[in-house]
């Protein structure tokens, strides 16, 4: 798997300027929020990044942030599928205040299942 590139490495982690992204070092960052999952490049905006929160999980879920809102990266352990394949995972530290986005998958039915659906996940929210 690759960002821009260039694999999700510790190649990665250094290869981003200084001043933008760190990584992870030690403590509790209070500025900022962790999010952990698989890491993808947008495929259309190079300024922001795509992570998929619990890809092995029952409800995955897709987060969109811009890169300029992370503030440090720190690398998990992986995640493993039941063939044994690993999935690179990693933690970011998304600056709070920021705004990302939330893609959430769905059935495909009724728009008047939709529309439930999508007013109780808004009241959960």
């Amino acid at each position: 798997m690759e960002i821009k590139g260039i694999p999700i490495t510790q190649t990665y982690l250094e290869s981003l300027p200084i001043n933008k992204i760190t990584k992870y070092s030690s403590g509790h960052q209070k500025s900022a929020v962790p999010f952990v999952g698989y890491p993808k490049q947008h495929p259309t905006e190079k300024s922001k990044i795509i992570l998929i929160y619990e890809p092995l999980g029952d409800n995955p879920a897709v987060l969109e942030f811009k890169l300029d809102d992370i503030t440090r990266i720190e690398e998990v352990s992986q995640a493993v599928t039941e063939q044994g394949e690993g999935i690179p995972m990693i933690k970011l530290w998304v600056r709070r205040g920021a705004h990302g986005m939330f893609l959430e998958p769905f059935e495909v039915s009724e728009p008047a299942r939709f529309q439930e659906a999508f007013a109780s996940r808004k009241r959960s929210l």
